[in-house]
Order: C-alpha cells, then structure tokens, then sequence
C-alpha cells in the first residue's frame, strides 16, 4: 500500500502554520527547556500522512488531502474524521526512537494511537513524559490534595490534573518564602523583584578589587507623551556608576537618566592606540587596563568575588525601579553563604550544591568554564544556589506530603515533575549568564545562544517574591501552558522509555510507522547543554524519580557513550568519542533498527534540517546502509534561523523511506540517471498541483532520485566501479531546471553557456534575495561546476549571500568572457554613457545582434527589484539598444582605424 507521504504532504499548511499559533508548538514548548523545537505543524502532517493510504482513485486523493488541509487548521481539527480513516480493524503504532521533547509522538498520542517515545537523554526522557504522558491520564480517582485552598473537588479528568499543579505551584511558592525570607530581606513591607551583581577582580596595577560591568543602564527612559499619559510626568529611566573610593572600597550610585559614565568592562585602545581585541576591563580606581586575556585569567584563578550592586523593586507608577543596596540587605548575603554550608544531602550521592564535573572540552558550550566554573555548581553566586536547593527540597517535601496523603506514586511523580519543570525554566533566567535586559524590562536567557551557556560579569539575581524570573512568574506561566495543552483535549498517553536508538526495545516488524528527528549532525550537543538542568531537576525529583540519580558518566552528568552527534570540542578532551565516524555508524545501526521495527508495508519518516550538502550525502548514505530506501522527500519553512552553525538552516524536508528488499537487481549508472529524469518530470505534475514553489520542487527531488537509486542493490558506472547513491541528488536538481522548460526570450535556459545558465537559474529562484550560503554550493553541484567557476556571482551578505552587484564584480571582459559577464559589465559601463556600453560589447567580441546576450539582460530586468540600479542600468541599455550598437560600431571604426594609424607607423 502506497502511503499519502510517498505522493503528497501539505508543504504549504506546514510552512504556515510553524511560524505561530497552534501549529508553532511554541505552547509544548514552554513547558520544559529543550533544544530541538519541532514544529507541530509538522509533526501532525508528518504522523498522519505516514499512515494515511494514497487511493489509486483521483476522487479519493482529493477527498483525503482535503482531510489532511483540514486537520491542519487547528489542534483537533478534524479529529473525529481522522480517527475514522486511521483506526480501522486495529489501532496503528507509531515510534520515534529520537523523541526529545516528545513533539512527533505527542501527535500521535493526540490522535489516540498507539505512541512510543524512546530517547537516551534523562531531561529530554522527563520533559517528553509531562508533555507526552501525564496530561492523558485520568486522575479523578486520586485523593485531595493536603493543602489549605484545595476546592478542585468538582473539577474531573484532566481539569483535575491543573487544578492541583496550580496548588503545588502556589504551595512551593509559600514554603520557600517562609524557609529563604531572612535570606531576602524586605524593605518598606515590600520584597525586592531581584538583584544586579557583579563579579569583581583585584587590579593588578594598584590592588584594589573592581567589578566588571558591562552596562551602566538600568531602566530606559519613556517617551514624554506616552509616559505623561500613564504617570502624568516624565520618565528619565535609570542608570548607576561605580564610585571608587580613596580608602579602596567602592560603591553602585544609582541616578535617573541616561548613564553618566563609561562601564568598567567596555571596548578600549592599548599603549600603542591599536583597538583591543574584546573588551578590556577598567580599573575605576587608578584606570589601568586589563585586557580580556588578563581578566579572564584571573577569574580563572578563582580570584573573583560576587558583590551585589543594585537592588531591584516594583514601583506601582513606575515598574521596575532601582536603588542602592541598604545594610539589612548586605548583611542576609553573609547569612545566605552560611545557610548554604549547613544544606543536607539530598542522597547518599548527591550532596546540597550540584558536584557534577563541566567534561573537558565544553568551552564553546559551557561558557562560564573559560571563567573558572568546574562544577555545575559553580554557576551560581551563593544565595541564587540556596535558593535553588531550598526550592529543591521543598519540592520532595511536597512530594512526601503527598504520599502520606494517599496520592499514587504516578500522581505524586507527575505533580512533583510539573513543579520540577519550573526549577527548569527558572535556570534559564538564573545563574552568571543572565543579564538584566532594560529594552525588554526583565532578565536575559541563560541559552540566548541556543544551546550554549553563557556568561557574564555582570548578572541579574531574581528574588522570591515577584517579577520576571521568580518562581512566582515562572509558575504562573507554566500553570498556563498545561490549561493551554489540557484544554479540549483528546487521546491516549504515549509510553516513554529511555534507550538507544541502535538497540531498540521492540519485537522485529510491531510499528506501522516510525516517525523520527534525528540530531542533526554536529548543530547540537544535547546532553551537554543540558547537564546543568540535569543536576538540578534530578535533586528536585530525587524521591520521585529516582532513576534521574543514576548515571554511568564519570564526570556524574547525563551518559554520553551512545549518544549520537558530533561533538564541536574546544579546548582539551582527550576521550571525546562523539566524532563524525561515531555519528555516521551510530546513525546507519539507528536506521537499521528502524527498518527492523517497522512493518514491511510501513513507512520510516525522517524529519531533516542541514544546509551542508555533505551532511546530506552522509545521511543519505547512512539511510542506505540501514536498509531502507526513500521513496518521498517534502520541504517546510520550520526554522527560524537561530542554530549556531553560521549556515543556518530554514527549510527542513520530510523524508518517507521504505525497507529495502533483498532481491533487487544491480543497476548501471546512465539508465538510473535516465529513469530519475522521468520520475522527476512525472512527479512536477504532483508537486504543482501541490502549490510547490521551485525551490521546494528542487528539494522534493531528492525524494524520486533516492527512490529510484534504491531500486537497485548497487549502481555501477560504464567501468563496473560502485556509484555513491548521494551522487544522484545534483542530477535530481538538475532534472527540476530542465523538467521545466525555462526559456529566456525563447531560447532554452540549457543551450546558455554554463555559467550564465547558473546565474540565470539563481536569479530564476531567488532574485536579488539573501540565501543561505549552502544552497550555492548545492546549485553548483547541480550545474556540474566548480564552486571557484561562480563564487564572484553572489556576495556575502549577513543572511548567507545574493546575486552580485555589477559594481561589485572586478573583472575585464573579452571574446571569452560569459554572457552573464558581459551583462554585467555593461550594467557597471552604463553610468559612464552609452559609448562606455558600446565599447564594452566591442571588447567581449559579441555581435551587436546577439540574442543571448540581449535574451539575458532582458530577463535579469524583468527578476531583479523594479528599483535596483543593475534593473535602472539594464532598461536604459535596452531603451537605448540602436544607441548601444552604433556606439559598438563606432567603437570597432575606432579600433580599425587605431589599428592601422600603427600599421603605418610601423612601415614608415
């Protein structure tokens, strides 16, 4: 049976509804931090269309791919209706061995299939069980909640469930200010929002101990008019300096107003009026310069003190307000390093403050490890860490309490989880990576760049009362992110195990589909950069979710042994294991075991993101390796460009593939390549009757290429030697431009010279628009170029690169020269007259009447930007197309007559 993803996918609903609403998945999302955000857009496209039937009957088609558009506008959309085509005499199964967050078997678990989630890493194990699991349980028979406020008596079902996560949230909230209030002292009845601190290191031209700061502003000014109206006066915004003092102390001065000073981390020049690199840290004292190597050094030494500068409250008129830290207040911090030292254990192997080694070679993904931190207890200042262990323990106090009421141990394990998942959004806004943000009137995120965890000098502490970061403001979101995922809804809970996707715990060929994200390549370290919310969920849960305190990893963090990336090191790991070797054959025994699973008429569904060709020939030679076969490929605008690799990605392609079967024949090279020709050509009537753009149609092609490459157990070439099977995706691209028949002024876009057929098929797709930088490596594969042959054609810009600027290319035509070149030289001449056009065409050797050229600069006008000044250039070369030739004319009289003005010199 063909399955609906092998014919067709609603590229276009997907492509619109990631972006936001319900398809974003930005509310699954919220719930616990994770690195992989697929869309569920995407996941419910890609899970239904897995086991939707492609009917031979036209009729049928058109009936269910209007199902699937429906089921597209909503969560539930159409929910009974596919329930109806999906479960027939049985319920299907579905697998994802690379679950994550839990995103892809979430759909399925929506729709009331039967979902199975594996995944190696405990957090993303934890997170996809309060996404995938805990909300499709019913909870009605549970006891009440021992807890003063209860009254969800009358709620049922899963309004059970978040009326008594609200109860928890609100009963941490209380223990915690009672167990930390002399820690954070009120003033005038009211509690702080949070606290700006600063590391400080002693000078080391006078001695003296300075805090690094990085920004001296504090709130922003409001506009007059808009302040005015809400205040009835004006708002200057605040600021602070660091005065130091002539007895070698020093202190934050808070003011209205812009900042009055430089701060004492900024851009410096050295001795020599050279700029230093980075930026330089500023003895307030005496004004000596520390570059960023010294001040790094020392923080490295451990020579850095955490000082509290300015204290935070919340102003009925104003908002966010600041002060100078008053004595009570400077006082609870040496109360606070002491409370600390006193914390118990939380078991016999995890002491109070998180122990567990940063691993070698994480600089570029733990960033506080360049500044000294070892442990993931060195994150912190002192008293944000008690707050975070006293909120830990009160978490497994509920959690006793609730036991002792009667509560099941999954009821108990399912309410201390949702209150550990605050612990864990709550890191995001804590630690010496968060900054106070002024623009945004809160704290910065601890992963502001992505996966990896910053840090700064200066850093915002948030209190416990409220405001931005506080449990308080946590809480309450995450309260609202589970009404928003438990409104309406519908289905059964998926089953989540911890595992690897090589050894997986299922009988051979028990799965109608596996539906999968795998990790792509070396864009993420998940394990790593999710190590320090390990430490701290897995105290939070240590007497629920005991298995969270087991682990095999010698540096006492989540293992690493099979998982399966490559692992970007900087700085020294002499055991890192995680190399591009290790993710190829870890990903080829995953797809093995993916063919096993699976039915021999199911599907195995890949979702993949890379820009780099290389990457995908890896992938694809890996899907082949284990057995399987694609036989579809769909391209979605999921991404929103904000990975780390520099060549970001913004189209992921839904890759369906099929078992391999074992009698297929060997294959010869030139007839593969013809019947990947016919099949690209039969599948553009499916893919425009789809709606897809070319640029998706040219991704779509690997789907047909790799389907008819896997027809064969081995393609050879006219010498009888093995053809690697990602070969066959540029001559798929390639098929696309010829399967549509571009022509240029009525001559065909193949019968141009390669290099202007390249420009000519770039501005085609993407006009003078920013492109990723990896899609001109795949156009010149496609071409059968050099990337060197084109690399002048486009230009860096700092979304990847666009069509070159005729201004921008430094080159001299003649007789050889390209047409694209030609054109563009023409465009540069055309500011210095006709007769500078007219002389141009002359020394490219080209016929005034030459239709390529002049086909070619007729269709870049009509591509590019009506106001671009190559299009302004190009019209006026064309209005004035007789001026251009008698002006070429003249030019070759001239050449003529120069030419034999020397003739005669020579003879006389």
């Amino acid at each position: 049976m063909t399955r609906m993803i092998e014919r067709w996918f609603p590229c276009k609903e997907v492509s619109e509804n990631s972006g936001a609403g319900w398809g974003s998945g930005n509310a699954e999302q919220n719930l616990f931090p994770w690195f992989a955000q697929r869309p569920t857009a995407q996941a419910k496209a890609a899970v239904i269309c897995s086991l939707l039937p492609w009917p031979d009957d036209e009729a049928n088609q058109v009936r269910l791919q209007k199902l699937v558009r429906e089921a597209m506008t909503g969560r539930y959309a159409a929910w009974r209706e596919l329930r109806e085509e999906l479960v027939t005499d049985r319920v299907p199964s579905v697998l994802d061995p690379f679950s994550g967050r839990g995103m892809i078997p979430l759909e399925a678990a929506r729709l009331g299939l039967a979902a199975e989630c594996i995944d190696y890493a405990p957090v993303a194990v934890t997170a996809s069980t309060l996404l995938t699991e805990f909300p499709f349980r019913d909870w009605r028979g549970e006891p009440q909640l021992p807890f003063e406020g209860h009254g969800v008596e009358e709620l049922l079902g899963h309004d059970r469930l978040l009326g008594d996560v609200r109860l928890v949230f609100a009963e941490v909230q209380r223990r915690i200010t009672d167990k930390l209030s002399e820690y954070f002292p009120s003033s005038d009845g009211r509690q702080p929002w949070g606290y700006l601190w600063a590391v400080a290191l002693p000078c080391q031209e006078c001695g003296r101990i300075f805090p690094l700061i990085g920004s001296y502003q504090l709130r922003l000014a409001k506009s007059v008019k808009g302040t005015k109206k809400r205040l009835g006066f004006e708002d200057s915004g605040q600021s602070f300096y660091i005065d130091g003092r002539s007895d070698g102390t020093f202190s934050a001065v808070v003011h209205d107003g812009p900042p009055r000073h430089l701060p004492t981390l900024t851009a410096a020049v050295g001795p020599d009026g050279k700029k230093i690199a980075g930026k330089a840290a500023i003895c307030p004292f005496c004004s000596h310069v520390h570059p960023t190597a010294t001040h790094r050094r020392l923080t490295n030494e451990g020579l850095g003190q955490d000082v509290l500068l300015v204290v935070a409250d919340l102003d009925s008129r104003l908002g966010k307000v600041y002060r100078e830290p008053q004595k009570p207040e400077l006082e609870a911090i040496a109360k606070a390093k002491e409370a600390l030292s006193r914390q118990p254990r939380f078991s016999p192997t995890l002491p109070a403050v998180p122990d567990e080694r940063i691993p070698p070679g994480n600089n570029n993904i733990i960033g506080p490890s360049i500044y000294g931190a070892r442990t993931y207890g060195d994150l912190m200042c002192d008293r944000q860490t008690l707050n975070f262990v006293v909120t830990c323990q009160v978490i497994n106090e509920i959690a006793g309490d609730l036991r002792h009421a009667g509560l099941s141990e999954d009821y108990t394990r399912a309410l201390a989880g949702y209150a550990a998942s605050v612990v864990a959004r709550k890191l995001r806004r804590s630690t010496r990576g968060c900054t106070l943000q002024p623009k945004r009137d809160g704290v910065s995120d601890v992963y502001s760049n992505q996966g990896s965890l910053v840090f700064s000098y200066d850093f915002f502490e948030a209190g416990i009362g409220l405001g931005p970061g506080t449990w308080d403001s946590i809480s309450s979101s995450t309260a609202s992110t589970v009404a928003n995922l438990l409104a309406h809804v519908k289905g059964a809970p998926a089953s989540i195990q911890r595992g690897s996707a090589t050894e997986l715990p299922y009988r051979t060929a028990s799965f109608d589909a596996v539906v999968t994200d795998p990790p792509y390549d070396q864009m993420l370290a998940y394990s790593d950069s999710s190590d320090v919310l390990f430490c701290w969920v897995r105290r939070a849960l240590s007497n629920t979710w005991p298995e969270l305190g087991v682990t095999a990893d010698p540096h006492g963090t989540q293992e690493k042994a099979l998982e399966i990336i490559v692992k970007r090191v900087r700085g020294e790991a002499p055991d890192e294991h995680r190399s591009q070797d290790h993710y190829d054959s870890m990903m080829v025994k995953a797809f093995q075991e993916m063919r096993r699973v699976v039915r021999d008429d199911g599907v195995v569904t890949i979702v993949f993101g890379h820009g780099e060709p290389e990457v995908w020939h890896r992938l694809l030679t890996g899907i082949e390796r284990g057995g399987l076969v694609m036989t579809g490929s769909w391209p979605a605008n999921t991404e929103d460009a904000n990975h780390q690799e520099k060549a970001n990605i913004e189209t992921t392609l839904t890759m369906v593939c099929r078992p391999a079967t074992a009698d297929r024949p060997s294959g010869r090279k030139a007839r593969v390549e013809a019947e990947i020709r016919a099949e690209v050509r039969e599948r553009m009537g499916l893919w425009e009757r789809a709606g897809l753009a070319p640029t998706d149609m040219l991704m779509a092609s690997a789907g047909p290429a790799m389907e008819v490459a896997g027809r064969y157990v081995e393609v050879l070439d006219a010498r009888g030697e093995p053809v690697e099977i990602s070969t066959f995706l540029p001559l798929a691209r390639a098929a696309v431009q010829e399967a549509m028949a571009v022509e240029i002024d009525h001559h065909p876009l193949e019968t141009f010279d390669a290099r202007t057929r390249f420009a000519l098929w770039w501005v085609r797709l993407y006009s003078r628009q920013p492109t990723a930088k990896s899609e001109l490596r795949w156009q010149a594969l496609a071409a059968s170029l050099e990337l060197a042959e084109v690399r002048n054609l486009l230009r860096d810009v700092s979304d990847g690169c666009q069509f070159v600027q005729a201004r921008d290319l430094e080159l001299e035509v003649g007789p050889q020269s390209s047409v694209i070149d030609v054109a563009l030289a023409m465009a540069r001449a055309f500011g210095d007259g006709l007769q500078a056009v007219g002389e141009t065409l002359t020394r490219s050797g080209r016929d005034v009447d030459d239709g390529y050229l002049w086909a070619a600069i007729s269709f870049l006008a009509d591509h590019l930007p009506a106001g671009d000044s190559d299009v302004i250039s190009w019209n006026g070369i064309l209005r004035n197309r007789a001026g251009v030739g008698t002006a070429a004319r003249t030019a070759v009289a001239d050449i003529a007559r120069s030419a034999e003005a020397d003739m005669q010199l020579r003879l006389l």
